[in-house]
């Protein structure tokens, strides 16, 4: 009896056709633009080195060639997933707060001050270090959110200029509070032995932090899409007026998203200085949270795919560092790759005409087949 079957939508099926070709086209301009980045990388190697062969190998192969290495790659990538996250979480609101460099320096201080005065035991002092780098990065975050509400400065410049000012007094606190003056170099006392992240693959610094990262990637990639709020907040991303007459309270969101995501740069911050050292002797920010951007620019603002840029970045970085000790290629090469990536995924036209002659053609095809 096919007269009670139901009609097909043929509206409702050139969206989802419209949507899937879309997802495709976004994945396949990532591929391309990271395609066209390491070809031209090799090109300019392949022009300047006077062992072209050896040191593209070094380039691309060399993280791989010991444990070491590979090591280097998962160390780098935890940092880089944690900031990563924290840009991801803001900018899901159309929000430019890039609190989470001066949250990410300011929590490997706070670890420290924690890590030096905590009269608890050693597993305590990591759970309050870690839990008040979180705290710290959120307040980071709150101070531009809140500006850019009461008086409408924009958020991008004041975080700009808090990150300087978190700069200048970490300095602060390194060279008066916490600095050991029987060093000769400019750095902390040594924190407690026992007061670090354990490390559990035998010759090199991976550390427990890769199995928090993990958890924190899995809980924001839920909150983003798997709970109402989070579609609350995709929403009042995509379109902050539609969201605010819908009846969503827009300025509690976009305040909650940017301490949320400065706070998880924080925790990266408490992380990486329990993970791998044991003293702070960082002269200036690592600069982690502008590598953040880049990382989410690369994972299209998807808390599922920040770990796979955030390895790819520590990859080609740890691979630069290769060359330039094997070869007299400086290591900022590699900043040739992020531009690249950076300009062809940020551009909308860049195949923005294949992919709109892609949907017309499927749009055609479904709605002829939903009139036949």
């Amino acid at each position: 009896m096919t007269w009670f079957k139901k009609k097909p939508d043929a509206k409702r099926d050139v969206i989802k056709e419209i949507s899937n070709i879309e997802k495709r086209f976004e994945v396949f301009r990532i591929g391309i633009a990271l395609l066209i980045s390491m070809v031209l990388i090799i090109l300019v190697i392949a022009l300047i080195s006077d062992d072209p062969l050896g040191a593209i190998r070094e380039l691309l192969l060399g993280p791989l060639q010991s444990l070491r290495r590979i090591g280097n790659v998962i160390e780098l990538m935890i940092p880089l997933t944690f900031t990563g996250l924290a840009i991801t979480m803001v900018f899901k609101t159309n929000r430019f707060n890039l609190a989470a460099e001066g949250a990410f320096y300011m929590a490997t201080m706070v670890a420290v001050l924690v890590a030096l005065n905590s009269p608890f035991p050693p597993v305590i002092t990591i759970i309050l270090g870690l839990l008040a780098g979180f705290i710290v990065g959120g307040l980071l975050g709150l101070i531009p959110a809140l500006i850019n509400l009461k008086f409408g400065a924009n958020e991008l410049v004041v975080s700009l200029m808090q990150n300087y000012i978190v700069a200048f007094f970490v300095q602060y606190l390194l060279n008066y509070v916490v600095r050991d003056p029987n060093s000769y170099a400019i750095q902390s006392y040594a924190l407690p032995e026992s007061v670090s992240l354990f490390r559990f693959i035998p010759g090199t610094r991976i550390h427990v932090g890769l199995i928090l990262m993990a958890v924190v990637v899995v809980v924001a990639y839920i909150i983003l899409y798997r709970t109402k709020w989070g579609y609350v907040l995709r929403v009042t991303g995509l379109n902050e007026k539609f969201a605010k007459y819908s009846g969503v309270k827009v300025a509690f969101v976009i305040i909650i998203a940017q301490v949320l995501g400065t706070a998880i740069a924080g925790l990266g911050g408490a992380v990486e200085m329990y993970g791998i050292y044991n003293t702070f002797k960082f002269a200036a920010s690592p600069g982690y949270g502008w590598d953040g951007i880049i990382v989410a620019t690369l994972a299209k603002l998807n808390p599922a795919f920040v770990p796979l840029a955030a390895l790819f970045i520590a990859y080609i970085r740890v691979g630069a560092d290769i060359l330039n000790r094997s070869t007299n290629i400086p290591p900022e090469i590699v900043s040739i790759v992020q531009a690249i990536i950076i300009l062809f995924i940020a551009a909308k036209a860049f195949m923005k005409a294949a992919k709109e002659k892609k949907i017309v053609e499927k749009s055609r095809e479904v709605a002829s087949e939903g009139a036949n």
